[in-house]
């Protein structure tokens, strides 16, 4: 890619001989002798970095920062002086320039600056995209974020299921989103305008968690002064979600097993049958077949709630999905601190596609907001992640399942070698032994 440099100096020797300097590092060069002749050909031409002077005639070096971080965010100012002193510095680094140089230049040192700010802008464009498909993707009616083979399944099946009323039993390791996943079956089914109570099965005995389903009649019990609707009675017409379902007992699975049958029920101490019309999507991070083989679920109860089953797929098998909830989480996060974070550097990206992700997205949440706590500025380095994930990045390291495609494995390859070269394509290209253009060309196929 040939990048374009806009140097702005009213002095014609400085100006053209800074043009011709960079141009013999490769980069394609636009000379303009002010503030008002820059911010016209900046309107006319793609212009990916601006080198100016900061004392000019017409309009100041101060100036043209000023307009271009307003109008042109993107774009980073490299500023120069004769004049420089630490208070113009300062200065201008509150105002957005990426950094500050005092005359006479040393070439070296600017051609190392303009490359990282070249890097630096690459980042925040990617970036930018990442936050567009976001929005994008929270816009759309399924508001999941994934663009993975494996996510993708599964919402497919989700749009095929969610009109119908048939039970769904939705499985997965903790963390992976079953609760999201159901969230999004209510909301674009028949039902979305009804109640959706949720129950989490775990967090009640199994005494509370009966009265909690199904309600009780007063003086059912000590503490029981009224009669009170239950879960079920509650979600009439809607749908309930019970969470963590493998946790209950034998004794409230009989009555489960009642409602999905019959559809009717009575209140715990009561007599009256209570009749409902309940969608019943369930969850587990258990093996309820193992469960059932132990005797510990009862099989007719697990048939009853497994007519359509979603197995929701953890992190380690969707990486593709790493970095939309990385931007995701990352503009949650931001905002909710009151910090103006523009995105994550190439190590940080790096450490977090390799690391292992055993508590998931719930744990990759939480690896981003304790980041973005912890950024000193705006960008999340390497430094800013938990050590939890700086000590499993395994950088070194690609990680392959056994039953993936040849595609599959070279795609991971390509990426993961990418990452630890800080995006280095010409590196990556030697170290993989393919040629550049291949390289690209994998890139393009694989949407890298």
């Amino acid at each position: 890619m040939e990048f374009s440099i806009l140097v702005v100096d009213d002095e014609k020797n400085i100006r053209l001989g800074l043009g011709q300097a960079l141009e013999g590092e490769g980069y394609n060069t636009h000379l303009a002798e002010n503030g008002v002749k820059a911010l016209e050909i900046i309107a006319k031409e793609k212009i990916d970095i601006v080198i100016t002077d900061l004392r000019m005639p017409e309009m100041t070096g101060e100036e043209l920062l000023k307009r271009i971080t307003k109008e042109y965010k993107n774009i980073p100012v490299i500023i120069l002086t004769g004049h420089g002193t630490i208070e113009n510095a300062v200065q201008t680094m509150r105002d957005g320039a990426y950094d500050f140089m005092t005359k006479p230049l040393n070439l070296e040192h600017l051609f190392l600056i303009v490359k990282r700010a070249l890097k630096n802008r690459e980042l925040l464009l990617s970036n930018k995209a990442l936050l567009e498909e976001v929005e994008k993707i929270r816009n759309d009616k399924l508001k999941v974020v994934g663009k993975s083979t494996a996510i993708k399944k599964v919402l497919d099946t989700v749009q095929q299921i969610a009109s119908t009323r048939a039970s769904v039993l939705i499985t997965g390791e903790s963390g992976v989103g079953k609760e999201v996943v159901a969230d999004i079956i209510h909301n674009i089914s028949d039902r979305k305008d009804k109640p959706f109570i949720k129950v989490h099965c775990a967090a009640l005995s199994d005494t509370l968690l009966e009265s909690e389903l199904f309600g009780h009649e007063k003086g059912a019990f000590t503490g029981a002064v009224a009669r009170k609707r239950g879960r079920f009675e509650l979600a009439h017409k809607g749908t309930i979600f019970l969470d963590e379902i493998g946790e209950i007992k034998q004794s409230t699975q009989i009555k489960l097993l009642r409602v999905l049958q019959e559809r009717t029920f009575e209140r715990v101490g009561g007599e009256e049958t209570v009749s409902v019309d309940v969608r019943i999507l369930s969850a587990t991070n258990k093996n309820l077949e193992k469960e059932v083989e132990k005797g510990n679920f009862r099989e007719d109860l697990y048939y009853r709630l497994n007519v359509v089953k979603l197995d929701i797929p953890p992190l380690r098998d969707r990486k593709d999905d790493i970095p939309l909830l990385v931007a995701t989480f990352l503009k949650d996060f931001s905002k909710e601190n009151n910090k103006d974070l523009d995105g994550i550097d190439q190590k940080a990206q790096s450490a977090l596609y390799n690391h292992n992700w055993k508590g998931n997205i719930r744990e990759l949440r939480n690896c981003i907001e304790s980041s973005v706590v912890m950024a000193r500025g705006r960008i999340i380095t390497y430094d800013d992640l938990p050590q939890s994930v700086k000590t499993d990045s395994g950088n070194d390291i690609i990680k392959i399942k056994t039953g993936i495609t040849l595609g599959e494995i070279e795609k991971i390859a390509i990426q993961s070698t990418l990452s630890s070269l800080n995006g280095n394509k010409s590196k990556t290209a030697e170290v993989l032994g393919i040629g550049r253009k291949t390289l690209h060309r994998k890139l393009n196929e694989y949407e890298l």
